[in-house]
C-alpha cells in the first residue's frame, strides 16, 4: 500500500489538533486523558455565551410583558408578581449558564463540582425564597407562578436552542485515511 500524501484541503492531522496534556510529570490531566483531542475552550464559551443572550432576551420580555399583564390583572400585587418571578427565574437559570462558563476552560472534574455546587445552591435559595414568601401578600401568587415557569422552561428550551446552533465538533478526526 502507497502512501498517500496530503493535500491542503484535507481535515488537519492529528498533530494539528489541539491535546489534553503531555507527559510531563505534575499536568492535572488524568493519565488516560493524556494525548486525547480537545475541543478549544473558546468553542464552548461561544455557545454558552449566546445562550446567556437568549436568557437575557427572554427575562427582559418577560419583564416587559409581565409587568403590564400583572398591572392589568392583579394591580400592584401582579406587578410584583411579575418582578419577583422574573428575578427568580434569572438567579434559577443564570447560574446554570454562569457556571458552565466560568467552567469550560476547566477540567471535567471542576466543572461538575462547580455546576453541582451551583445547582445546589440554586434549590437551597429558591426553598428559603418559597418558604418565605409563601406568608406574604404583597405579591400574586398566580402571576408569580407563571412568570417563573416561563422564564425556567424557556430557559432551557433556548440552551437547547443555542447548544444545538453553536458549532461545536462531534468528533475530532484521528487519522486521514478514514
Amino acid at each position: 500500500m502507497t502512501e498517500q500524501t496530503p493535500r491542503d484541503d484535507q481535515a488537519p492531522h492529528r498533530a494539528d489538533v489541539p491535546q489534553h496534556g503531555g507527559d510531563e510529570a505534575g499536568s492535572d490531566v488524568p493519565e488516560v486523558m493524556r494525548g486525547l483531542p480537545v475541543v478549544p475552550h473558546h468553542v464552548n464559551k461561544d455557545v454558552f455565551r449566546m445562550s446567556l443572550k437568549a436568557l437575557i432576551v427572554l427575562l427582559s420580555a418577560l419583564t416587559v410583558l409581565g409587568i403590564p399583564l400583572g398591572w392589568v390583572i392583579a394591580g400592584g400585587p401582579g406587578v410584583w408578581g411579575a418582578v419577583l418571578g422574573v428575578v427568580v427565574a434569572l438567579i434559577f437559570s443564570g447560574t446554570t449558564i454562569w457556571s458552565m462558563l466560568y467552567t469550560a476552560d476547566k477540567d471535567p472534574n471542576m466543572t461538575m463540582a462547580v455546576v453541582l455546587g451551583a445547582w445546589l445552591a440554586k434549590m437551597v435559595l429558591f426553598l428559603i425564597i418559597l418558604v418565605v414568601l409563601r406568608e406574604q401578600d404583597f405579591y400574586h401568587r398566580a402571576i408569580f407562578a407563571v412568570v417563573v415557569l416561563i422564564g425556567v422552561i424557556g430557559s432551557a428550551i433556548l440552551d437547547m436552542w443555542a447548544v444545538s446552533k453553536g458549532r461545536t465538533p462531534y468528533v475530532t478526526p484521528q487519522n486521514r485515511d478514514l
